[in-house]
């Protein structure tokens, strides 16, 4: 193994060191031990399994945090090629293609080799506390998230996904087609679990709650079910990824329009990040929004938004731009301070309401 910063996962407030193996083998995930579980958008599955696990807060980092120039933070794609593909995807909803597709950009700068997750997970633990942070950093994979979705949680035979769709800086800023968009992907994630639930155990217990996060305010569902007996990690997540969420609806519609418009690979943006323990039969996956990863000797970051008939293309490339603003400003501007307490984490202040961000655009 190359020399380097020792091997580490962090999620759920569980410390992994003791890397034992790496796999893209999806079965392994039940079979026995605790892994970390990088999964890209095109489908590539890291997925490393770790023989020290132990509950303990993220450790210091050795160094302090070196991050990119604010200047420096590239674009897949500018205004202007991203309000035309706004524009492209409306002309799909009218042809009667699709109905919703989310629609991302991903964008970049240079990292120097000093740069390390552990410093990078540090800083958003202070500056964007989010329910599904968490990081990995072993030898070919780097991820820092602050993901405010859960894709899958999977506690023996019952599964839970939590959809996004819906994004504001205050709930009374909320449009009619963040409502539409929600109820759209409700009823996808529904068909997809389907497909390895049980017949009549798919439930929508929570649908179009208000979740505050710094920064901006979500429209969140929750989608249950129980799972068959013949259904493990595999079947789980053929069946349901990539996320509806950062797709669209018809999902096969939506990804044939995101292969034709975006200009980038989505990378580990929009795919899954977290944590599966064999052993218990529990796991907990969030949809890589949020999400930090290296690149070579480039710190990458993406950023989306859904877009239906409704959408005026201005103001989806504003919702981009209000998504990445907080993330970016904490990647590279100075150290951050903690959410106000309007900012909280909605896990454990469901009530509170969030605040406008100060920051400017940072790139």
């Amino acid at each position: 193994m190359p020399s380097g910063p020792e091997p580490l996962a962090h999620f759920a407030g569980r410390l992994a060191t003791g890397l034992r193996d790496v796999t893209s083998d999806l079965a392994a995930l039940d079979s026995a031990g605790f892994w970390a579980v990088v999964g890209t958008y095109e489908g590539d599955w890291t997925l490393a399994r770790f023989d020290n696990v132990r509950d303990a807060p993220l450790p210091p980092p050795a160094t302090p945090w070196t991050g990119p120039d604010r200047g420096a933070w590239i674009s897949s794609m500018d205004q202007d090629a991203y309000v035309g593909a706004v524009k492209a995807i409306r002309d799909e909803i009218a042809a009667g293609e699709v109905y919703q597709v989310n629609l991302c950009r991903v964008l970049s700068a240079p990292i120097t080799p000093q740069a390390e997750p552990l410093a990078l997970a540090a800083r958003l633990r202070i500056g964007n506390p989010a329910p599904y942070a968490g990081m990995v950093d072993i030898p070919g994979t780097r991820v820092v998230t602050a993901s405010p979705e859960l894709f899958l949680r999977r506690e023996n035979r019952t599964v839970t996904s939590e959809p996004i769709k819906g994004t504001a800086r205050t709930a009374e800023e909320f449009l009619p087609k963040d409502t539409a968009e929600n109820v759209m992907i409700v009823d996808l994630v529904r068909n997809d679990l389907a497909r390895v639930a049980e017949i009549g155990t798919v439930e929508v217990p929570s649908l179009l709650r208000v979740e505050p996060h710094p920064g901006l305010v979500h429209l969140v569902s929750t989608v249950t079910a129980e799972l068959t007996p013949d259904a493990g990690w595999p079947e789980l997540i053929a069946a349901t990824f990539p996320a509806g969420s950062i797709t669209g609806a018809p999902k096969s519609s939506a990804l044939r329009v995101i292969d034709e418009l975006e200009n980038a690979p989505r990378g580990p943006y929009c795919g899954a990040v977290g944590w599966v323990d064999a052993d218990r039969g529990v796991g907990e996956l969030a949809v890589g929004i949020r999400t930090f990863w290296w690149q070579g000797d480039r710190l990458c970051f993406g950023t989306g938004a859904g877009i239906t008939w409704g959408s005026d293309p201005q103001g989806e490339w504003d919702e981009t731009e209000l998504k990445a603003a907080r993330l970016l400003a904490i990647a590279s501007g100075p150290q951050p301070n903690p959410p106000t307490n309007q900012e909280s984490d909605p896990q454990r202040d469901p009530q509170a309401a969030t605040q406008p961000d100060p920051q400017s655009n940072p790139y």
